[in-house]
């Protein structure tokens, strides 16, 4: 390596990492120049007295002094006018050699991360489906209360017929569990009695009457009628079951 090579080499060092430099490598200790002595000691002098470099600093042990130098700004000029275009064509070289080699690896870090950014996303998303899935069946649970806890009873109708809140709760129930909409007569009147034991058969009866002229409730035939004794007659028929 001449002379400028040198030098250029130096500078280019200099330069891609700013601030303060060994002026010369001593052992393992990295430096501008090669060596203290001969061609490459000329031409470290000669760059700090042309002002290329400058020394900012020198430690002195024993008898070993070490300069620090760091690039003037005259460098930088220096380096574009003497480089040659073979030496810039390497360097290019070397820097696309060195960014194709880290293509696959940033590949696959990029894919990594959209990987990962995808199971975050799932995650997310299926957390959030499940909160609309439990919100919705506490919303349907809600439904479900109000509509048992809320008959549409009246007070006047209460003061004739004082288990019609309970008899409408008891169809409501029934339905919500998916036992059918018409309840028959003796199935109703033993969930009834149960709460209201001094009911009787015929009171029950004119109570279901007084709900269906209120509308509270409607009466239905069978066409089977196991105990007849429950049965009632309105509207012309034996009616057998109550639903809603």
């Amino acid at each position: 390596m001449d002379a400028p090579d040198v030098l250029l080499a130096a500078l280019k060092a200099a330069l891609a990492t700013p601030g303060e430099h060994r002026l010369f490598r001593s052992g393992k200790l990295p430096g501008l120049f090669p060596s203290r002595t001969g061609e490459s000691a000329e031409v470290a002098l000669a760059a700090l007295k042309d002002g290329l470099l400058e020394t900012v600093r020198t430690e002195v042990r024993g008898k070993i002094i070490t300069e620090w130098v760091t690039a003037t700004p005259k460098a930088a000029p220096f380096v574009h006018e003497h480089d040659s275009p073979r030496a810039a064509l390497l360097e290019l070289k070397d820097v696309l050699t060195a960014t194709r080699a880290g293509v696959p690896a940033w590949l696959d870090e990029a894919r990594q991360e959209v990987a990962q950014l995808s199971a975050r996303f799932e995650s997310h998303a299926a957390a959030l489906l499940r909160r609309l899935d439990d919100l919705a069946d506490r919303i349907d649970a809600a439904i479900r209360r109000s509509e048992l806890q809320a008959p549409a009873v009246s007070d006047t109708l209460t003061g004739v017929v004082p288990w019609a809140a309970w008899a409408l709760e008891c169809l409501d129930r029934r339905r919500s569990v998916g036992h059918g909409s018409a309840c028959p007569l003796p199935e109703l009147f033993a969930a009834v009695h149960g709460r209201y034991p001094e009911l009787t058969l015929p009171s029950f009866h004119e109570g279901l009457r007084r709900l269906q002229d209120a509308r509270a409730l409607r009466l239905r035939p069978a066409a089977e009628m196991p105990e007849p004794e429950h049965a009632l007659l309105a509207d012309g028929a034996l009616m057998y079951l109550a639903e809603r």
